[in-house]
């Protein structure tokens, strides 16, 4: 599979938040503020597809962090990322692998990593292209508490 992206790759050991869809349920440790990591790290199209599926139909915004193994400053952002999944315990963040899951990348129009998308009932709100740390909390916290969309109120009903 070529493309955008590089050769298929594995995650780091012991570097990765909890596995999804590869065995047991890791317990998360405790991000750099000592709150304990709630980033769900999605392993398969079909685990994807499942959680994908129970998030797009609610009003609870969604933070998707597409990143890559290789991407330098990804791992610069991710014990961040874990930080405030940590804090914002009111929203669901998830981690993806775009070598893992290519499909899933260019579904949400990944083009460069790390690229966080954020979700509310099934609709994009918000993207935040790089590892801005300052932009990124400030789209959560302006999505977390506004209201959803008129289309998406009118989906659920």
């Amino acid at each position: 599979m070529g493309g955008v992206f590089s050769s298929k790759s594995k995650p780091a050991a012991g570097g990765e938040p909890s596995a999804v869809g590869g065995g047991p349920p890791q317990k998360s440790k405790p991000a750099a503020g000592g709150e304990p990591s709630a980033v769900v790290a999605v392993h398969s199209k079909a685990k994807w597809d499942e959680l994908w599926e129970a998030h797009k139909t609610t009003t609870k915004l969604v933070v998707i962090d597409f990143s890559a193994s290789w991407c330098g400053p990804c791992k610069m952002i991710e014990p961040v990322f874990k930080e405030m999944s940590g804090r914002f315990t009111d929203v669901v963040f998830l981690k993806v692998d775009v070598d893992e899951l290519a499909e899933v990348a260019r579904t949400w129009r990944v083009e460069a990593m790390p690229t966080f998308v954020l979700a509310r009932g099934g609709e994009e709100v918000g993207r935040i292209v790089g590892a801005n740390k300052d932009e990124l909390e400030r789209s959560i916290n302006t999505f977390r508490s506004a209201a959803p969309s008129a289309s998406a109120a009118t989906a659920m009903a």
